[in-house]
C-alpha cells in the first residue's frame, strides 16, 4: 500500500472538507469509529482491484442490509446506516479510490479528536485546521448560497479530468463534480468548455449530481 502513503499524504482543501463533514456528521450521530474502520478495512483490500469505488459503496450497502445479523449490538444497524449515509453524500463525487481511502484514514483521526479532546460541534458543519482550508470552505459556501441551484436547470462547467468512462467537471470555479459519461467520456476533453444540467440536488440546496449535455 506504499502508494497511498506515499502519493496522498496530506489532503487537498476539498477532500479535508470532506474529512471534517463526515467526521463531524458521525461523531454527532455518537457512530463507532471502529466500525469506520472495518469499512476503510474492507476498501484497503479491494482498493487494487476492478472498479473499488463500486465494490465499497456496494459493501456499505451491505453492512446496512445484513446490519441485524452481523452486528454485536442494537445499535450497530444504526451505525452502518450513518456511514453509509455519509459516504455517499460526500465521496461519490471522489472517484478515486485511493483518494476515498485517504479521506477515510483522516474522518477516523478526526473523529477520535472530536470525541476525545470534546471538541464542540456547533451548527457549523465544517471546522478546518487552517485559514486556508477555511477559506475554501467559506468560498463553496457563498456560491451555495447566492446561486439558486434548480433541477433540470443548465450550466457551464470545465472538464477538469476524464478516467475511463468517469469525468470530473467544475462549476463556477469551485464546485468539482465526478459523473460516469459513457457516452460522452471518448469525445470530451480536459480543459474543454461544456454544458452541463442539474440532475439532482442535496437537501442544503448543492448540486449532487449532473449531466453533460453539450
Amino acid at each position: 500500500m506504499t502508494m497511498v502513503e506515499s502519493s496522498s499524504e496530506s489532503l487537498t482543501d476539498a477532500e479535508w472538507e470532506i474529512a471534517h463533514v463526515i467526521a463531524q456528521t458521525l461523531v454527532k450521530e455518537d457512530t463507532d469509529v471502529n466500525e469506520l474502520g472495518k469499512a476503510v478495512a474492507y476498501l484497503r483490500t479491494v482498493v487494487d482491484k476492478p472498479d473499488p469505488t463500486s465494490r465499497f459503496f456496494k459493501y456499505l450497502k451491505t453492512l446496512v442490509s445484513n446490519g441485524r445479523q452481523i452486528g454485536h449490538s442494537n445499535r450497530t444497524s444504526d451505525y452502518y446506516r450513518s456511514i453509509e449515509k455519509a459516504c455517499s453524500d460526500y465521496l461519490k463525487g471522489v472517484g478515486d479510490a485511493y483518494r476515498i481511502l485517504q479521506i477515510l484514514g483522516w474522518v477516523s483521526r478526526l473523529m477520535r479528536y472530536y470525541k476525545d479532546a470534546g471538541v464542540p460541534i456547533g451548527e457549523t458543519t465544517i471546522s478546518t485546521p487552517s485559514p486556508v482550508e477555511s477559506s475554501r470552505q467559506v468560498e463553496i459556501a457563498k456560491v451555495v448560497r447566492s446561486h439558486d441551484f434548480q433541477v433540470d436547470q443548465i450550466l457551464e462547467a470545465i472538464v477538469t479530468k476524464i478516467n475511463g468512462n468517469k469525468v470530473t467537471y467544475e462549476i463556477l470555479g469551485t464546485i468539482k463534480l465526478t459523473e460516469k459519461e459513457p457516452k460522452k467520456a471518448s469525445v470530451l476533453k480536459e480543459r474543454q468548455m461544456v454544458q452541463v444540467k442539474i440532475v439532482s440536488l442535496k437537501e442544503d440546496g448543492s448540486i449532487k449530481s449532473i449531466k453533460c449535455i453539450s
